[in-house]
């Protein structure tokens, strides 16, 4: 969605999460077992990959090699990063995706014409540019995951 309002546009994306090879999403059910509506866990499940393996040979399973040091340590990484214990925590991915977008920012070429801006946000990605035309763009990322 957007919308111009006067000096300023402003965009809101969704992001949509999708769980890396080897891993899956499950939104947790409420005590009545349904789903809930909004800001529900969703835990981060490991996936056997063996069959992948085995026909493509491009993966190893994370579920099966648990003894490889290397396969544990990237599996690991990937949820302190994103998750608290074993559920993607919305506050880890804002701020990890608040870093990628100013670190990308650096390298364009328009970085030296526009000022970046990270506005304050836990879960979502919210950014101003600002322009010497003073024409403030706004756009704000929020993340969800599709069941």
């Amino acid at each position: 969605a957007w919308r111009v309002h006067e000096n300023s546009i402003a965009y809101c994306l969704l992001v949509f999460l999708r769980p890396p090879p080897g891993h899956s999403f499950s939104l947790e059910l409420d005590t009545m077992g349904q789903l809930p509506a909004r800001h529900s866990s969703i835990r981060v499940v490991l996936e056997c990959m063996c069959s992948r393996e085995q026909l493509l040979a491009d993966t190893l399973c994370f579920l099966h090699h648990h003894n490889d040091k290397l396969l544990r340590d990237r599996s690991s990484s990937l949820l302190r990063t994103l998750c608290t214990r074993s559920y993607l925590d919305v506050e880890k991915i804002a701020c990890w995706v608040q870093l990628l977008v100013r670190s990308a920012w650096l390298l364009l070429p328009q970085s030296h014409h526009c000022q970046l801006t990270v506005l304050p946000s836990s879960r979502s990605c919210r950014f101003q540019l600002t322009g010497t035309s003073k024409v403030n763009i706004c756009t704000e990322m929020i993340f969800a995951v599709q069941q």
